[in-house]
């Protein structure tokens, strides 16, 4: 028998036998995930026909422009969407510089011992903690405490922006650690500072990563009504916000409220709210995304 005969490894039945086993788990595999793609799509989907049928009637200029109310045919979302507005202010001016400064201590300039080590276990922690924690933590520090005005945009803000942080921090300390160590070493090599290393270096290539971390953050943050209600943000506010200290709404609890009406009318002004939340939200996350591709530096 000749040398180019006989089969090798390869080709043995046996091998055959296995590769044929893995490529059909590679293809259940792929067709696993398209299944699981196409069904969330189907569910989003779902819901946006709902949505749409049941609020396009109710989206006109009186309802843009008003603010709530007891008469369904008189109530609107401007209130609540500028309360949303200014809620997301403070949280993102809070939750992003402190949540990346934090980040960047942590993964470049903090000792390893245990205080540091406890300290990062507990952001782990905090970053699981139920939302209406913060609601109880926001009420007990913000408006017990400090006596700040209940039901406006800077006590809501503070509150979001303490669950909204931890979230930050964990993706700014894994985008930062995903800076190769040769770029420090190189800035070092040529004379730079530590401090220099960081925000010249390795902060520019850090923050798309950081960014994605802070629209997942602030996504959540805009969605959420239970930390909301335990620092009365459920209240009527039938005028809009003038500023970061007026009572206000937001679009989550608005639509929460007018959800719960026994007035069948509200059901098209719940649809309708939905919709301009979710308008809202696509539009600061496009805002974000456009960010993060503009300043993200390729390599």
């Amino acid at each position: 028998m000749t040398r180019g005969s006989n089969p090798g490894p390869w080709q043995s039945p046996e091998m055959t036998r296995r590769l044929a086993r893995r490529h059909a788990a590679e293809k259940r595999f792929r067709l696993f995930g398209m299944g699981a793609i196409g069904l969330s799509l189907a569910f989003l989907a779902l819901l946006l026909v709902i949505m749409l049928k049941n609020g396009l009637g109710g989206l006109d200029w009186s309802f843009l422009s008003g603010s709530d109310s007891t008469d369904p045919s008189l109530a609107g979302v401007w209130g609540a969407t500028k309360g949303s507005f200014l809620t997301m202010v403070v949280t993102l001016a809070l939750s992003f510089p402190m949540g990346v400064l934090a980040a960047i201590y942590l993964e470049e300039f903090a000792p390893r011992n245990r205080w540091v080590d406890w300290i990062e276990v507990s952001i782990n922690n905090l970053a699981a903690v139920p939302s209406i924690i913060f609601g109880l933590l926001g009420l007990a520090v913000f408006i017990n405490t400090f006596h700040l005005p209940r039901s406006s945009p800077v006590v809501g803000g503070l509150t979001l922006a303490l669950m909204t942080m931890p979230v930050i921090v964990i993706s700014g300390r894994n985008a930062i650690k995903a800076v190769p160590p040769s770029i420090r070493d190189a800035a070092l090599a040529i004379g730079a500072s530590r401090v220099q290393t960081v925000f010249h270096h390795v902060l520019p290539l850090a923050l798309p990563g950081i960014l994605t971390g802070t629209i997942i953050g602030m996504a959540r943050a805009l969605g959420e009504t239970a930390p909301l209600l335990m620092i009365g943000m459920r209240a009527f506010v039938a005028s809009p916000p003038q500023g970061f200290t007026d009572p206000s709404s937001v679009l989550p609890m608005q639509i929460f409220l007018w959800s719960d009406e026994i007035d069948r009318a509200f059901v098209v002004n719940t649809s309708a709210a939905i919709i301009v939340l979710l308008v809202f939200l696509l539009a600061m996350n496009g805002l974000a995304i456009y960010l993060r591709n503009k300043f993200e530096v390729r390599w």
